[in-house]
């Protein structure tokens, strides 16, 4: 099941989760304002250097998976994307499957780097919300208006991470969990045998 809204504005947010060199993790400090926005400040900076390097897709496709894993929250999106389903795994199997999540977003976004050549990301705003801080940002791409796109931030892990990005409203996590879902259910809720084929999935 693939949706629509899994287009070129949906890759520009998942690729804003993982994008960037990486940061030192902090347990022993609050998230605050100014760190969420001075995460979601060095992703895009890191996004808009990605998108100039002129590197081959399957270059791009590496890089995005080396810094998702360093600033998303993987494991609680990973949980959230398989739903119910995690709760009755086993850890193995939550392992497995949280890499295998990292790999299939990785390869179903990452490829499509190449036509984000010439655009930018500019954070605009941040706001307070239960779970962290909401950060606003605009995507400029050429050929096209430009859209919002939302990060929202937090530090329940552990340390400040991205948990979940919106392209005008719509919920990343959500409809990953729809597509997940799907594809489970085409498996007869095998687990073992999604988590085999998710890295090539996308």
């Amino acid at each position: 099941m693939r949706s629509n809204t899994i287009s070129r504005r949906s890759f520009v947010m998942t690729a804003m989760a993982g994008l960037g060199a990486g940061l030192v993790p902090m347990p022993a400090l609050a998230l605050t304002e100014q760190s969420a926005r001075a995460l979601v400040d060095e992703v895009v900076a890191n996004i808009n250097q990605v998108i100039a390097s002129g590197k081959s897709q399957n270059a791009m496709i590496k890089d995005f998976e080396r810094i998702f894993v360093r600033y998303a929250d993987v494991p609680i999106m990973a949980r959230y994307a398989l739903g119910p389903d995690a709760r009755t795994a086993s850890r193995s199997q939550l392992r497995s499957f949280t890499k295998a999540f990292q790999s299939y977003i990785s390869r179903k976004y990452g490829r499509r780097f190449r036509e984000f050549v010439g655009g930018r990301v500019e954070v605009k705003s941040t706001r307070k919300i239960k779970a962290g801080y909401e950060i606003r940002s605009t995507a400029y791409l050429q050929g096209q208006a430009p859209f919002e796109v939302t990060f929202l931030v937090s530090d329940k892990s552990g340390s400040e991470k991205f948990f979940n990005m919106f392209i005008e409203g719509v919920n990343l996590l959500l409809t990953e969990r729809t597509e997940i879902g799907a594809m489970l259910d085409q498996r007869k809720g095998n687990l073992d045998q999604l988590i085999k084929d998710l890295p090539n999935a996308g």
